[in-house]
């Protein structure tokens, strides 16, 4: 589908460069539409208004939710134009309706809710048309529109955590992904100092990744790539799940309650691990980065091999900082998009890729696949920079700093470019195991190789 958009700017302003941005802005928001459609219309009516886990809403409700904040922020605050469905703002609050309890209510059903999606994009396009892009702060470079296409790409990727959990015959495809490509092992040693963490200049950035700040670290060792199946499948073999001396108190006690005793979705055939996804049972593939696993089991591996998971300051200086400009980039490679040659994101395949299959996205220090994949635990708590305002709701971030959540970073296959850069903070409950969450191991330097790291 190709969108017509009148791209004349304002008086005063450079026509290509208003120009550019309306085109961007138009293909995020298709791209995010035909991955929305494409998620909705693989199953039948039946499977959309299921809840498929407790943990998940059904998958109309994401799809009419999708079409509301579009509606209150785009239609209404962007475009000052009258309400489609006022009626339904209530029905649609992710703050209002636990997950749980969503099924209950009078939701629109599947021909509805794609209509009313449909009726508010079309109104969305008349706003594009006529936007200024500029003036406010929620204006200013197209924000309000980056914001709502990172929102609904995040809901798609909560919609193919659904279609994980969902019992069936597969629904959804994708080529495999990549082999390795070049061989990767061992750590990288990040040397003592500072680095900008965050962003003051990213023009879509959410409020949680704001604002750039310096931030001093001593020197630590991160591991090149993220764990993989073969690698979590030796920490299974060495009884790391009936070990409570691996486990924090409170993870075993987790582990416990929850009978954990491999990643989410993995099943034992005889001697070897089988994985479902997406309806296709298949053996694991060793060196894939593991995923499905919660944070209180990446902390029992982590001390199962001596390390500990990075904090949220390490990873990003992992992925950010140039050791010869001593700059922060906006991704691992540089500065440039993401592409199908430096990262798996974008639900073009539907498992992590084989770790090594993308030299072109390493760090100029040689760490890789930080960004997609798997999002990637850290031991970080979930709180706010020095100088964080909530904009342009709190409901984004604020009301969750100080809860129970731990941060992942980097973003999986199925995250979105949009909605995924270095800078960019995800965080869930430290037990979720639905999300498709792996992680990578550092440590502490010895004295001695503090020496030789400040040497």
């Amino acid at each position: 589908m190709s969108v017509d958009v009148d791209v004349a700017g304002p008086p005063g302003t450079d026509r290509s460069e208003s120009e550019r941005l309306r085109e961007r802005i138009a293909a995020v928001l298709e791209r995010a539409r035909e991955r929305t459609a494409a998620l909705t219309t693989a199953v039948p009516e039946s499977d959309l208004v299921a809840q498929h886990s407790p943990l998940m809403s059904p998958l109309v409700w994401d799809l009419a939710h999708i079409g509301n904040q579009e509606e209150l922020w785009l239609v209404r605050d962007a475009g000052g134009r009258e309400p489609v469905r006022p009626d339904l703002d209530h029905l649609y609050d992710a703050f209002r309706h636990a997950r749980a309890d969503r099924p209950a209510l009078p939701l629109l059903d599947p021909a509805r809710a794609h209509a009313y999606v449909a009726t508010v994009r079309r109104k969305t396009w008349d706003v594009l048309a006529e936007h200024p892009l500029r003036g406010t702060r929620l204006a200013e470079d197209g924000f309000v529109f980056g914001m709502v296409a990172q929102h609904e790409q995040q809901h798609d990727e909560t919609m193919l955590a659904t279609h994980q959990l969902r019992v069936g015959a597969p629904a959804l495809s994708a080529p495999p992904a990549p082999a390795t490509r070049v061989p990767v092992s061992g750590e990288i040693t990040i040397p003592a100092g500072e680095f900008t963490m965050g962003t003051s200049t990213d023009p879509w950035a959410l409020d949680n990744e704001r604002p750039a700040h310096r931030v001093h670290l001593p020197a630590f060792a991160i591991d090149a790539a993220p764990v993989t199946n073969a690698q979590y499948e030796r920490f299974i073999a060495d009884g790391g799940y009936e070990r409570p001396e691996l486990w924090s108190a409170r993870g075993w006690a987790h582990r416990t309650e929850a009978g954990l005793n491999a990643p989410q979705f993995w099943e034992r055939h005889g001697s070897t691990w089988w994985r479902r996804a997406f309806g296709v049972h298949a053996p694991i593939d060793p060196q894939q980065p593991v995923l499905h696993v919660c944070w209180f089991e990446a902390q029992a591996y982590a001390t199962w091999a001596g390390k500990r998971l990075p904090t949220e300051p390490e990873w990003e200086k992992a992925a950010r900082f140039d050791p010869v400009t001593g700059a922060s980039r906006r991704y691992p490679w540089g500065e440039s998009e993401p592409t199908a040659a430096t990262a798996n994101l974008g639900q073009r395949h539907l498992e992590p890729a084989a770790v090594g299959a993308y030299p072109a996205g390493a760090t100029p220090t040689g760490i890789h696949q930080l960004i997609g994949d798997v999002w990637e635990w850290t031991a970080s708590d979930f709180t706010p920079y020095p100088g964080f305002h909530a904009f342009p709701y709190r409901e984004y971030s604020q009301v969750f700093f100080g809860g129970d959540y731990k941060v992942l970073r980097g973003g999986s296959f199925g995250t979105d470019e949009v909605a995924c850069r270095a800078t960019f903070r995800n965080w869930d409950h430290p037990i979720r195991r639905q999300i498709f969450a792996g992680f990578r191991l550092a440590r502490d330097l010895s004295p001695h190789e503090l020496e030789r790291a400040d040497s």
